[in-house]
This record gives C-alpha cells, structure tokens and sequence, in this order.
C-alpha cells in the first residue's frame, strides 16, 4: 500500500470518520510534546545549564529528528502499535472502534486530570486500543498477545532499567571524576548535560512519536479497505506530520512539569543530571531497537531516583513511586473501559 499525501488529504476530506480520527491523534500527539516532552531537559533546567526557552526549542528540533530519523531506520515501535491489536474484517468498524479509542484518550486524559491521577499518553493509547478491540469482537479475540506481552515488558523495563541504569551511570561519573578539579568538571558538564538534553529529547521523538505513526498508519490502512499494516513501509510524509506536529507541541512549553521532575523529585548537581539523561536515552534506545513501547517519563523518572539512590536512598521522593503505581492502576482499566464503552457507543450510532 502505497498512499501519496495528496490521496491522504482527498481521504481525509472526503470521509468524516478519518477526519475525526486524524484530528484525534495528532491532538494526542500535540499533547504528548507539550506534556512529556520537558522531561527530557527538566534536569538541564533546574541544574540552570540551560535556560528554559531555548531549552524548548531545542527539545522540540531534536523531538522532530527523533521521530523521523528513527522511524526511518527502525519502525518497529511503530508497528507493535499497529498490530497490536485486531479491529476485525470490517473496515469501517475497524475506523469507527479506533476513534472510539482515541476519543477515549481525551476523556480519560481529562478526567484523571481533575481528579489528579497521573497519567501516561503511552499507557492510554495502548489501554484505548485494546479496549476497542475487546468491544469490536465482544472477547479477547483482538488482542494480539506476541504483541502486548511487549507491553508487559515495557512496565517493567521502564524503572527496573532506568533505575539500574541511572545508579551505575552515576556511580561510574563518581568514579572517573574524583580526582579532578571540580570548577574544570562544571564547566565540562554543563555542556555534557546539554547533550545529555538533546539525546533525551531525539528518544522522546523516536518512542512516543512511533507510537502514534503506528496509530495514524491503522487510521489510514482502514479508509483503503485494509485490515492490517503488516509488511508495509511507513511512507516519509506520515514521519514528517506527526514530527513537525509534536515538535510544536514541545515548543508550547511545560514549566510545571520541569520543575515537578527537576527540583522536586531529586536535588540534582550537573553531573547527576547528565548521568540522569544518559542512562534514560540508553535504556530508551535499547526499547525502541527491540521494538518495546516505553514510557519515556517512567524512564526518565526511574533514571533521576537511581542516580538519587547512588547518594542515599533518603535522597527520593518516594511520591513519586506512589504516582508511577497509580498511574499502572487506574489507566489501564480505566482507560479501557471508558474506550470500550465509546466503542460500544460509536458502533451503535453510526
């Protein structure tokens, strides 16, 4: 399947489902670079190597080449997420039941956010999907367990591995370095931490902005009659959309959430942030290589409590624990329902 991107507008003008669908995710997308996206230079901030406004810009170019450099050389995220589940025979269904899930992203964004309960776009997309799919067959037919059990993994990956990976990275910094003069150090890390930046921002671009292509490419495959997206080549265009789209979305800012992450997590010197970053990026990396969906703020979060940890574990805010088991407790079931109940809804309206 091979779709120009002026066949994509005529699709997208002429079939009001897909409409709703495309404006849908790339909402979502929006969202995810204004709200995930200032993890990845929350510890540059507060460790003032940067200032914030530049700080987003850069964020938001290196978001950009994450998702399309890596998509280019590795869509495999993406396609966890496009055949993760099974929407079934029926196209327009399928159509309908995938914007029942992402619909369900917005209301279950919405409500968690009123009644504070943190949330994750990564988590929800996946929850919205699969609880579309159960709601398409009436079973468990349309999940695709080789798929999801990736998923599983993911949970794990993104704090055993992230604070692992922070903790040794720290250590391994404390190490080389103690013998050296620490006004030389500062400056060096100042510039490492801002590099540390921009690899965590290429990754953000290179793990939630796959995970949203994968969704678009469903969207798109259903409006031409096609139940999957297997074997088929993302085209360059749909890699520029979701890109430039998220890239803006970071641009918009997220002060808040840098300093929620930054300063009151852990107190952060610049080679602690550095170690953060860098631990964060392998670990997203090594996901994205092996196709694993990720939470990027798991990651990050986990990375800056395991460099906490290598000081002393007093060194933690162990709130912010509390809010990652959260938000594994109520958005998978709840995102879940609330997407197979749209579902059962859009099908019975339309």
């Amino acid at each position: 399947m091979d779709i120009p991107f002026s066949y994509f507008l005529q699709q997208v003008f002429s079939t009001p489902v897909l409409t709703i669908s495309v404006l849908l995710t790339l909402g979502v997308i929006f969202v995810n670079g204004w709200t995930d996206a200032p993890n990845a230079i929350a510890t540059c901030i507060t460790t003032r190597c940067m200032r914030p406004r530049p700080a987003i810009i850069m964020s938001a170019i290196f978001n950009f080449l994450g998702v399309l450099i890596m998509t280019k050389i590795n869509a495999s995220v993406a396609s966890t997420i496009s055949n993760m589940v099974d929407f079934g025979s029926d196209t327009e269904t399928a159509l309908l039941a995938l914007s029942a899930a992402l619909f369900s992203i917005v209301v279950y964004s919405t409500a968690a956010s009123h009644f504070g309960i943190p949330t994750s776009e990564s988590h929800s997309l996946i929850a919205g999907l699969t609880g579309a799919a159960i709601a398409t067959h009436g079973n468990l037919a349309g999940v695709n367990g080789a798929e999801w059990i990736k998923v599983i993994y993911g949970l794990f990956l993104s704090i055993l591995l992230g604070f692992a990976a922070g903790y040794i990275a720290c250590r391994a910094v404390i190490a080389i370095c103690r013998r050296m003069d620490r006004r030389k150090t500062g400056r060096f890390f100042t510039y490492a931490q801002m590099a540390g930046a921009a690899a965590m921002s290429f990754m953000h671009g290179a793990q939630d902005g796959q995970k949203f292509i994968g969704v678009l490419f469903l969207g798109i495959a259903f409006a031409n009659g096609e139940t999957s997206v297997h074997g088929v080549l993302i085209p360059v265009w749909l890699m520029l959309l979701c890109s430039v789209v998220m890239g803006a979305g970071t641009s918009v800012g997220g002060e808040k959430i840098i300093r929620s992450v930054g300063m009151d997590m852990v107190k952060l010197e610049k080679y602690q942030g550095f170690s953060a970053d860098i631990a964060a990026s392998l670990c997203l990396l090594l996901s994205s290589l092996f196709g694993i969906p990720v939470s990027t703020t798991h990651t990050k979060t986990s990375a800056i409590m395991g460099v906490g940890a290598s000081r002393r574990l007093s060194a933690i805010n162990f709130s912010v624990v509390r809010d990652m088991m959260l938000t594994w407790i109520f958005t998978f079931p709840g995102c879940g329902l609330i997407s197979f109940i749209m579902a059962k809804v859009f099908l019975a309206i339309f």
